[in-house]
């Protein structure tokens, strides 16, 4: 318990200004979240669904914790830039863990619609968020969720209302930003009512070349008919360590469509644990990872089929070179009684380098017996014949295996919704692979 004893130190003496500095339903979940994590700790390899990523490792570092909430000197209306070409977005911005309140976009949301501090929702309006946070990421199955429990102070409330729809995309930055190394706990909360329709584009990125530490816990709450699109993209750096747990479950009838994408970073472990309610509703779950160097992306997923007629399709694929080492683990439960479902599950792989290394596990877990899955997995090298194809034909080496690599991510690319940000993304994926992806355009933080 050599990791956990400075996270139980650290609560034990400063549990009164952590909850000064909140909210009461967040602080509610506080003590318990403790107690849980005295008990369980950090998850271990022995558990199957981090058994390739040492969490106990990336949380022994001693980070600094912003528990009085001091402001942070920036202003990223000013100084940061994260535009999607041709997409017309609602801008909001989230500094390490707190939402940044000091100037809000200037585009009105339908009425009814609320993006907002977590914290400050909860204040003025306890009783909703008390019926929602902490209902699906539960810290007694989780250390990480615990820990993220008892220390986050603030994060994102988003509430779309019945049959309301927002025609114009959400997107929420993510900044961390410290002069020294920081360990921040962000939570995010999504409800949506019957009928709802919304698009989400959440955007990662340091700002600051320090070591971060981030742990991250979305709810999504997605209700009968209602659709979601959540866009999540991380662009940070090498001395970046994220966890990010999401938790969504869909009523009937329900459409969510969830894409993970990983530019540039540390290592990265993401967890989405997705369950069906109700009859007829539909999931999409893509996953990109392009990784090199000694970068880390580690994805696990859960698709729990607890109704019927319901429809999964997953599609996970990495490109990864030098020495970099991914990881996807997989499963689809189909429970007793969930007939008529429909999943399809695949990850595919590419090793550019024979150092770079893909651990893969898909897996299937079925108790009806009238239901169409499907599942496999690949991981292989970029082909020769093509590459000495495109070379007969005056085609470099380093041109013709990017290519092959930019052809390989494209089918995860084609699937997102929002054409404007899938121009960007093959825009940005190609100087990906040519290494010319250090900072965003535009963006005077990272200069």
């Amino acid at each position: 318990m050599s990791s956990e004893r400075q996270y139980i130190q650290l609560y034990e003496q400063c549990a009164q200004i952590i909850k000064a500095h909140s909210s009461a339903p967040l602080n509610e979940l506080r003590d318990r979240a403790f107690l849980d994590f005295k008990a369980k700790g950090f998850p271990t390899r022995k558990e199957e669904r981090y058994k390739y990523t040492d969490i106990p490792r990336l949380f022994e570092p001693d980070y600094g914790l912003n528990l009085n909430r001091l402001d942070i000197p920036v202003n990223p209306y000013d100084a940061f830039k994260c535009d999607v070409p041709n997409l017309s977005t609602s801008l909001y911005f989230v500094v390490n863990d707190s939402f940044y309140t000091q100037q809000l976009p200037q585009a009105r949301l339908p009425e009814g619609v609320i993006v907002d501090s977590l914290s400050r929702i909860a204040t003025e309006q306890p009783e909703l968020v008390s019926r929602y946070y902490g209902r699906l990421a539960r810290t007694d199955s989780d250390g990480i969720v615990a820990l993220n429990t008892m220390l986050a102070q603030d994060g994102l409330f988003i509430y779309v209302p019945k049959n309301v729809k927002v025609d114009r995309t959400i997107q929420v930055l993510n900044i961390l930003r410290s002069d020294v190394d920081l360990m921040v706990n962000r939570r995010v909360l999504i409800i949506m009512e019957q009928g709802a329709e919304a698009k989400f584009l959440f955007c990662d990125h340091a700002a600051d070349n320090r070591r971060f530490l981030a742990t991250q816990v979305i709810e999504a709450f997605v209700g009968v008919n209602a659709s979601l699109d959540l866009y999540c993209l991380e662009e940070t750096h090498l001395l970046n360590t994220r966890t990010s747990n999401v938790y969504i479950e869909q009523q009937a009838d329900s459409r969510v469509n969830h894409n993970v994408i990983t530019l540039h970073n540390g290592v990265t472990c993401n967890r989405l644990d997705l369950v069906f309610k109700g009859d007829g509703a539909e999931c999409r779950c893509n996953g990109c990872v392009i990784a090199d160097k000694d970068q880390r992306v580690d994805n696990n997923t859960l698709i729990d089929h607890q109704a019927g007629h319901c429809t999964s399709n997953e599609l996970y694929k990495y490109v990864l070179d030098g020495e970099a080492v991914g990881a996807f683990a997989g499963k689809v439960l189909v429970r007793h009684g969930a007939q008529k479902t429909v999943s399809q599950e695949t990850n595919q792989n590419l090793c550019a380098t024979k150092r770079a290394r893909m651990f893969t596990q898909p897996m299937l877990e079925i108790y009806a017996d009238d239901v169409k899955c499907a599942h496999g997995s690949t991981v292989g090298q970029l082909n020769d014949a093509a590459l000495f194809y495109m070379r007969q034909r005056g085609i470099s080496l380093k041109e013709a295996k990017l290519l092959l690599e930019f052809a390989f991510v494209n089918e995860v690319i084609d699937n997102i919704q929002l054409e404007p940000l899938k121009d960007r993304l093959h825009y940005l994926v190609e100087k990906r692979f040519r290494g010319e992806l250090n900072k965003c355009d535009g963006c005077k933080l990272c200069k």
